[in-house]
Order: structure tokens, then sequence, then C-alpha cells
């Protein structure tokens, strides 16, 4: 399985929002996110994703279509425009991104299930600060 990569979705107000603001980007048929320098492993992440950080905890991934140089000494990271609601883990905030090994990835959730049979990633992150999950 593919390597993949954490970042926080900073400036969202929800994961509604967040989902929101991806989905926005279908007409173009990627989002691109600015990052400083091309990951090392970057021929590890092809057919990866990326797990989106909200209120400490992973609530959904975006499948990774590739890197781009955007030729302002920046480096674009290309998105399918789709959140894909996986089982929420906790995860703390960090600057930038960091790699997500495929055997700690969160599994995605089932076809029947949603975004509010989740428990809430407040409550989530609380319960593993105090050592609970």
């Amino acid at each position: 399985m593919a390597l993949g990569m954490t970042k926080i979705a900073f400036g969202a107000q929800s994961v509604g929002s967040l989902r929101q603001w991806i989905e926005s980007h279908a007409p173009l048929g990627e989002a691109r996110l600015t990052t400083r320098y091309m990951p090392k492993r970057h021929e590890e992440m092809a057919g990866g994703s990326l797990y989106w950080i909200f209120n400490k905890a992973i609530v959904g991934r975006s499948p990774l279509l590739g890197f781009m140089d955007n030729g302002q000494g920046r480096i674009w990271i290309r998105i399918e425009p789709r959140l894909i609601a996986v089982q929420s883990i906790a995860r703390r905030a960090h600057q930038g991104w960091r790699y997500l090994e495929a055997a700690d990835a969160p599994a995605d959730l089932g076809e029947g299930l949603s975004e509010a049979d989740l428990m809430p990633a407040e409550m989530l992150g609380e319960l593993s600060r105090l050592g609970l999950v």
C-alpha cells in the first residue's frame, strides 16, 4: 500500500467547510495546496492519500494525484477534489505535513456510515489526551 501524508485543515471551520472547499475544485479536476519542498519520498506516495486533521483528529482523506513545481519556488500538492470519510483517529497538530505509513492510516467508513456516526473530534482528542483511546 502507498505512503500517505497528514496535513492540518487550516482555515476550515468544520469538516463540512473542508469538504465544500475541496469539492469546489471539481470543475478543475484537482485541488492544489502549496508546500515549500518536494517530499523526499514522493515516489512512494503514488496512489496514496492526503489525510486531513481537524480538531486533533484525522477526519477524512483526499487521494493524491502527485506533486508539481508551481514556478514560484514552491510545490503544489495535487489532490482529487473529494473528501472520503475515514474512521476518526486522534492526531496532534503539526506544521506543514507529515508522512503517514499505510499501516497507521485509518480505514475508510463504509457506505452506510456518515460523519454523524463518528465520535466528535473534540471528544476523541480529549480521550486521547487522557490516554483512554
